[in-house]
């Protein structure tokens, strides 16, 4: 029978001296935190221009740039909502420093435009909302007989014989047809009109804080640029802020006059019943650059032919006179101080803003158009001029 060996002293030695090499080594892995390497010497650095890390990198960034293309599309409204409400305390903000430059404080300023535009919005709810809807009120129970009376008409007739243009936009008024297509129905209408004095809500809200914390987000902005390009940034950027307030203020100057001299003319003419609701609605399309005063013309003349033939004829006379007013007198004056871009700038940013963000990308394309032509001069002309 054999039985195992008994160890000899020379294994127990050897096992105990392993022992204190791997304490050693613990030890001796963790240095103290005054020593040049605590964590061992550095690798050789990685192959930047190896095909692996190229393609790595490169798929990441576009899955990211993806990923956050997607999450701006999903928050694509309420950015819209946000960028009018910045849009609009730029419009706000000449008018604080309007009451800044007589003696007051810019907290105080700011509370004195707050209450004023408050004041302003309550006024006009009480005293012109129900104004204009028994006017639209009106309107309506006269479509159907305007209609009937543009059976009558010899040329609407061979139109409306040849198409019955007529009987099927009367068909969709009378049953409803043309708010189930707009809004989805009854429910949709009521979504719509929700949805629609939520956004006006929320905007509101906005614009009252960007117009109170205007500096406080001015200076976080420009401190993201580079120490020495923040004096120039800080420039640019209070004269891009300048010019987009001159150009809002400017805009609700204009759109004031046509809804004034509107309201006037049609009290002169002889449509009071309608005068409020037509005089507020070209007010509104004014502000649209291009085609909004001639839209808001062409419906005010549309119903003054219905009303009466010489009521029609008197409202495009008038327009026609007007509008050149407006194009050759008004607006020069006004906008001199604020966007100075030549006009097929105007046009072509008008267009490209309405085709990407609509009436909303309208309105903020010349003060963009505007914005981005200075910073071409400033930035990239002078430039290349220098060298």
């Amino acid at each position: 029978m054999n039985l195992p060996a008994p160890d000899e002293p020379g294994d127990e030695e050897e096992q105990l001296r392993a022992e204190e090499e791997d304490e050693e080594f613990l030890l001796d892995s963790h240095p103290d935190e005054d020593a040049e390497e605590r964590f061992g010497p550095l690798g050789p650095p990685i192959k930047r221009h190896s095909p692996f890390y190229i393609g790595f990198v490169g798929a990441g960034g576009a899955l990211l740039a993806i990923w956050i293309g997607q999450q701006i599309v999903a928050v694509g409204s309420v950015l819209v909502l946000v960028l009018v409400a910045m849009f609009l305390a730029a419009g706000l903000n000449p008018s604080v420093e309007f009451f800044m430059r007589r003696g007051l404080t810019r907290p105080l300023a700011v509370v004195v435009v707050i209450v004023l535009v408050l004041a302003a919005l309550a006024l006009f709810a009480v005293a012109i909302v129900p104004v204009i809807s028994d006017q639209v009120t009106a309107l309506t129970d006269q479509v159907p007989r305007w209609f009937q009376q543009l059976r009558h008409n010899s040329t609407f007739q061979r139109f409306d014989a040849k198409y019955q243009l007529l009987q099927h936009a009367q068909q969709m008024l009378n049953s409803g047809g043309l708010a189930k297509n707009v809004f989805g129905g009854v429910v949709g209408v009521g979504l719509a009109v929700l949805s629609g004095i939520l956004n006006t809500f929320i905007v509101i809200v906005l614009t009252l804080y960007f117009v109170a914390s205007l500096p406080a987000l001015k200076r976080a902005l420009y401190q993201l640029a580079p120490a020495s390009r923040r004096t120039r940034v800080t420039f640019l950027g209070d004269q891009i802020l300048s010019n987009v307030g001159s150009y809002v203020s400017g805009a609700f100057v204009v759109a004031l006059c046509a809804g004034l001299s509107s309201l006037v003319f049609l009290f002169v003419v002889g449509m009071r019943q309608y005068a409020v609701a037509l005089a507020f609605l070209v007010m509104i399309l004014d502000v649209i650059p291009m085609i909004g005063a001639t839209l808001g013309a062409v419906i005010v003349t549309l119903i003054g032919f219905a009303t009466a033939p010489t009521i029609g004829l008197a409202c495009i006379i008038f327009y026609i006179i007007y509008q050149q007013f407006e194009n050759y007198v008004i607006y020069p004056r006004v906008m001199s101080r604020s966007v100075d871009i030549p006009g097929s700038l105007i046009v072509v940013a008008a267009l490209v803003g309405a085709g990407l963000l609509g009436v909303v990308g309208a309105l903020l394309a010349i003060p963009a158009a505007a914005s981005g032509l200075l910073l071409t001069r400033e930035l990239f002309i002078r430039r290349q001029d220098a060298h």
